[in-house]
């Protein structure tokens, strides 16, 4: 797959290519922090034999030709027609296309790194040594999450070799110098400071990007980010860029990210990341306060997948995991990285916030898969409605119980459970927090409901409480999830 072909939207821009690596930097204290290097002469003839231009080939599958048109027998227009169709039919026939990108090599044996969308659905990939030699590459694995390929080339004498940093030791200021194979130039340098840490820009589920204003550029992917001792910290992975070219914005997979995956790629071809089997969301300021919790942090478990790791241990949904395996969960999108690089198998604890009280809970870590990906949430039983019908004014919520009749109007399941959305009022706390008729209302300040009263009791109990907002789990289009609604008064 060409550069060009791997750009995809970052946040309504614009476009994106790849390139990834990994390594990490030993850096100094602010005391002792580094000034400007007069040259990076020095480094860059170091490092310039150790990154390697990556060559792709593909097959491409022509288009089906058009068909010829029917002509009256004799009609001055058949012969031209007749050459135009045949040349139109050799066009598009299968074609091989040629793509370029970067990488680096990571041992003296011949182990290189890339970006998988450099060598993604290649028929042939062919190593470039800085010397220009030409070597046939062997992919040894792939990892799509994260944007990493781990290739194997033989030679007949030891190759020079990069070496991994410390990225997490990187701050936003250091200097940071790419090379790579922009344009299919070869070997180009640019420099340039760490411009951001930890940067999500929706690329995948572990986003953690370093932003650096080092130039990186169409063919740049998989290419490395040094730091200026040399080692790796970045594989050069994406740009936003209006006009496809640098601007100044290009972000890389920190080592910290990339070395784990590529060791585990070496020893067994594949990777292997931790699963807990839940569904989270952020918590919010609204929902921090509801729940009684002094800050806005950790992850809250809007749903726990069946016979998954997280329910055997008993994770229960609206708990609010604040640690995991020791590591401080200080935000939602933490979660699932920290997760994923626990062993599988591996029995750690994890601390909750559960009824205005930490708790500890035993998890075994089980194993991402397909499988566990497409799980699907915890069947809810049915439950007989209490009431039919009732207005809530303080949530500005019209309601009903899940009656035969309401059951076939939304299309819902027969062991569906809960409190159907009838109504909403403009402007009123439920509209302003995106709750749609046709949303079903399961839970209410964590407890169950099953009857509009269900709903209207746990508000008043929160009234009476002095609270000034209610937690509701939510079952809508786009799954379930957590909503704090303020308490309007009546």
């Amino acid at each position: 797959m060409s550069f060009l072909q791997s750009y995809s939207n970052l946040r309504g821009a614009l476009v994106a290519g790849a390139l990834i690596a990994g390594a990490s930097f030993a850096m100094a204290s602010a005391a002792e922090a580094r000034t400007a290097p007069e040259s990076f002469a020095d480094l860059a003839a170091e490092l310039l034999p150790k990154v390697v231009n990556i060559s792709t080939t593909q097959t491409i599958e022509g288009r089906e030709g058009m068909e010829m048109p029917q002509l009256l027998p004799g009609s001055p227009f058949e012969d031209f027609f007749k050459e135009f169709f045949e040349r139109n039919q050799n066009q598009n026939r299968q074609r091989r296309a040629t793509s370029l990108g970067s990488g680096f090599i990571v041992s003296a044996d011949g182990y290189v790194v890339t970006n998988n969308h450099v060598i993604q659905d290649a028929d042939e990939i062919s190593v470039i040594l800085h010397d220009d030699t030409r070597l046939e590459a062997k992919l040894v694995g792939r990892d799509a999450k994260t944007d990493l390929a781990l290739l194997k080339v033989e030679f007949d004498k030891e190759l020079p070799f990069s070496k991994f940093g410390n990225s997490d030791k990187m701050r936003v200021g250091d200097w940071a110098m790419a090379i790579g194979n922009p344009f299919g130039l070869g070997g180009t340098v640019t420099a340039g400071i760490i411009s951001a840490r930890g940067r999500d820009i929706n690329a995948g589920p572990y986003d953690d990007f370093i932003q650096t204003d080092a130039s990186i550029n169409r063919g740049n992917s998989g290419g490395p980010l040094f730091n200026l001792d040399g080692d790796v910290i970045g594989v050069n992975t994406a740009i936003f860029s209006p006009s496809g070219g640098s601007v100044g914005i290009g972000f890389s997979i920190p080592a910290s990210t990339v070395q784990p995956v590529i060791q585990q790629l070496i020893e067994n071809g594949e990777v292997k990341r931790g699963w807990l089997g839940v569904h989270i969301q952020n918590v919010s300021e609204e929902i921090a306060e509801t729940l009684g919790l002094k800050e806005a942090e950790g992850a809250l478990v809007a749903s726990v997948i069946t016979d998954g790791p997280a329910a055997a241990s008993g994770i229960k949904p609206g708990d609010v995991i604040l640690e995991f395996n020791e590591t401080r969960v200080g935000e939602m999108r933490q979660l699932p990285r920290i997760v994923a690089d626990t062993p599988v198998g591996e029995d750690v604890p994890v601390l909750v916030w559960r009824d205005g009280k930490e708790e500890t809970l035993q998890v075994a870590v089980g194993e991402l898969t397909e499988a566990t990906e497409q799980a699907a949430l915890t069947q809810r039983g049915s439950a007989e409605p209490k009431t039919d019908k009732l207005t809530v004014e303080p949530l500005g919520l019209e309601l009903s119980g899940l009656t035969d009749a309401v059951r076939e109007n939304l299309s819902l399941a027969p062991e569906a459970k809960g409190v159907a959305v009838l109504g909403v009022t403009d402007l009123g706390p439920a509209s302003e927090k995106g709750i749609r008729p046709g949303d079903l209302i399961l839970e209410v300040s964590q407890r169950e409901v099953s009857s509009p009263a269900d709903v209207a009791e746990q508000v008043s109990v929160a009234q009476e409480s002095g609270r000034r907002s209610v937690l509701l789990l939510v079952e809508g289009q786009g799954g379930l999830r957590f909503v704090a609604l303020r308490i309007s008064k009546e």
